[in-house]
């Protein structure tokens, strides 16, 4: 099958760096979310950041406007109809997904193919939501989109060669190195990063260190790019404790407990980045 339509349910950080490279790759793309202003503050972020390719001299003006307008904005799910690939880029809640993976079961052709960027969640667990369980899979993209070049590949127990096969060769078309993980909990990127994380947030927790020495020793003295608990705040740490949460309750290893501080954090709305306070200020 050729993907010549694809869609993208949320425009959020995740879902409008998907519209973005799969715009930029040529094809017809479909963004949808809840409400107008969340699609149009996703095309918005989507415009800032080619704008800054152009500047760079990356991409000329004429080349930006037709990513631009190649992306159709949607508030309704019965869009995605003629769609061949929808990627569902929503946040980590089990109960909003299954409604998403429940209509788009609908309103798609049969054969045709639904993803979810999921970090953590099982795909088969998700794939069962739907009728086509040999047609789902895990396409699971890096933030920041654009710039990343992972995406992680995950099978559920049901999907087919066929689907596997046409979602490494669409990861490659956005200029991406797809890798292929087995369907448990947190994947792998995920079971290896959020306990890295979640013990920094213990380190700071029983005062081993300070924000700053805990980032600076694991920047400086492992090479990272940057600190688990600036990480932390950039993936958001809501996001953080879902994840960790999956991980928890998949397993049952005590290893993988979210740290009381992280939680006491969430509580309180310190969300990271994104609402301005994490275990920086912004």
């Amino acid at each position: 099958m050729e993907v010549k339509v694809f869609g993208v349910v949320g425009a959020g950080q995740m879902g409008n760096g998907i519209a973005h490279v799969a715009a930029a790759a040529g094809l017809d793309v479909i963004m949808n979310d809840v409400k107008k202003e969340f699609v149009d503050k996703g095309l918005k972020t989507i415009e800032k950041n080619l704008d800054r390719v152009v500047s760079k001299g990356k991409m000329t003006p004429e080349d930006k406007s037709a990513i631009l307008g190649r992306i159709r904005p949607s508030v309704d799910l019965k869009d995605f109809e003629g769609a061949d690939f929808v990627v569902e880029a929503i946040i980590e809640n089990l109960g909003l997904k299954k409604q998403v993976f429940e209509k788009l079961d609908q309103v798609m052709s049969p054969g045709r193919v639904i993803a979810s960027n999921t970090s953590s969640i099982s795909i088969t667990k998700l794939a069962a939501f739907t009728n086509r369980p040999e047609k789902f899979i895990g396409m699971h993209f890096m933030n920041p989109v654009p710039i990343m070049k992972l995406v992680e590949v995950i099978n559920g127990l049901a999907t087919d060669n066929e689907t596997t096969n046409l979602t490494l060769e669409l990861s490659k078309k956005f200029g991406k190195t797809p890798v292929e993980a087995q369907d448990f909990p947190g994947f792998i990127s995920n079971r290896v990063l959020m306990p890295m994380i979640n013990e920094a947030i213990y380190a700071l927790f029983e005062g081993v260190g300070t924000v700053q020495a805990i980032d600076e020793v694991m920047k400086l003295g492992m090479n990272h790019p940057m600190g688990p608990l600036t990480l932390a705040d950039f993936i958001g740490l809501d996001t953080c404790l879902a994840i960790l949460n999956v991980l928890y309750e998949g397993f049952g290893d005590t290893k993988y407990r979210p740290c009381p501080l992280l939680k006491k954090y969430v509580d309180a709305g310190y969300m990271g980045k994104k609402s301005g306070r994490g275990f920086y200020q912004y």
